[in-house]
């Protein structure tokens, strides 16, 4: 059976290898069943300890600890998947007993050597093995600083974001907040801005699937309700007002945006189609739009349009990304913002809150 030990081995130590590679090493966005299996029962474990509590920011709080277990998971599945590709091996090779085989592989994996003196002579497995283990750690270790180089980047963003629109993002909120402090003409550097960080996002998060679920340092915070709201803006203000609308900044944002969770959707194979209509379906309602709308004109915001005559434009604008940003959004349970889908857990959605105005004749502020 000696034969059949070194087959499975080999095959063990193949997949190992090439889930470190797909992860770590191959910058393409590949995929990997072992860090979705990982994913989902972490989350699955972390929601259930969540479960008693109601309020968001108790499961926040939770959650938070998402990656960091995935991460942890990952090192320790590699390296258990490299433990038994060897003993396997070993086994095959030098004849030794399952325990001394187990035995060898470890002290060699792990460059204790203690068990060097179970044979007379060492074999190339065993400094197959001694190279394998530390330069799994290293790759491991070289990727952190990756991921939080690509965290930071987005957070930067997300933060600056928290000064034009209040906590959680939407959409209409960042328009009618411009509008109040006449600083709706500065929206083109946004749209500029966030083009860059949505093809920076799409780049890095299906690189590395893990930086989905890293959580922002605030619990109102997400960088996909942040991403929908700036696409929500854009296509707000490019439907109500055409000739005055930065409109080539605001295109270009929409579609670097809406590629980019495409890119994320085909990662985490969430179904979504490639060229919608137009005036295809939607789960946001016209009267949640024609809400808005409402909203952002008694902020002050000049309309060229009506929500009936600008309605289709949004409509065709947004049906490139609702679905995709409604299920990450559940899946990576963000802060439930409006306008962002449902949830698995409990609770209505959060409407942003204004500052209060402390100008003179404005002593209670406004608030949506």
């Amino acid at each position: 059976m000696r034969w059949v030990s070194g087959v499975l081995g080999l095959a063990v130590l193949v997949v190992t290898v090439g889930s470190v590679l797909r992860n770590l090493v191959v910058p393409r966005g590949l995929g990997s069943l072992l860090v979705r299996v990982l994913w989902r029962s972490a989350r699955r474990l972390l929601r259930g300890a969540a479960a008693p509590f109601r309020s968001y920011d108790a499961r926040d709080r939770l959650l938070v600890w998402l990656p960091p277990i995935v991460l942890l998971a990952m090192l320790w599945s590699w390296l258990a998947g490299l433990l038994i590709a060897y003993a396997l091996l070993m086994h095959s090779a030098s004849g030794l007993s399952w325990p001394d085989s187990f035995r060898e592989a470890g002290s060699s994996l792990f460059t204790l050597g203690f068990a060097s003196g179970t044979r007379s002579r060492l074999t190339p497995l065993d400094f197959a093995a001694a190279a394998s283990g530390p330069l799994v750690i290293a790759l491991q270790i070289a990727y952190l600083p990756t991921l939080y180089g690509a965290y930071n980047r987005r957070e930067l963003e997300v933060t600056l974001l928290q000064s034009r629109v209040s906590l959680p993002a939407w959409g209409p909120e960042l328009l009618a907040r411009q509008a109040l402090v006449g600083t709706v003409d500065e929206l083109r550097g946004l749209y500029e801005d966030w083009e860059r960080l949505a093809a920076d996002i799409g780049e890095t998060h299906t690189n590395y699937p893990v930086l989905l679920s890293f959580r922002s340092p605030r619990p109102y915070r997400s960088w996909v309700i942040a991403l929908t709201a700036v696409m929500d803006a854009a296509a707000m203000h490019i439907s109500l007002a055409p000739s005055a609308a930065p409109v080539p900044a605001a295109r270009l944002m929409l579609r670097s945006g809406f590629t980019a969770l495409r890119d994320i959707a085909r990662l985490i194979r969430v179904p979504f189609d490639p060229d919608p209509r137009p005036d295809g379906p939607l789960q946001l309602t016209f009267e949640e739009y024609a809400e808005a709308v409402a909203h952002v004109q008694r902020a002050g915001f000049v309309l060229e349009r009506s929500a009936e005559e600008s309605w289709p434009d949004f409509r065709g604008w947004r049906v490139n990304y609702e679905s995709i940003a409604y299920e990450l959004a559940r899946s990576l349970d963000a802060v439930p913002a409006l306008w962002s889908g449902g949830r698995d857990f409990p609770g209505g959605p959060v409407a942003p809150r204004r500052p209060t105005d402390r100008r003179p004749g404005h002593p209670r502020g406004d608030r949506p």
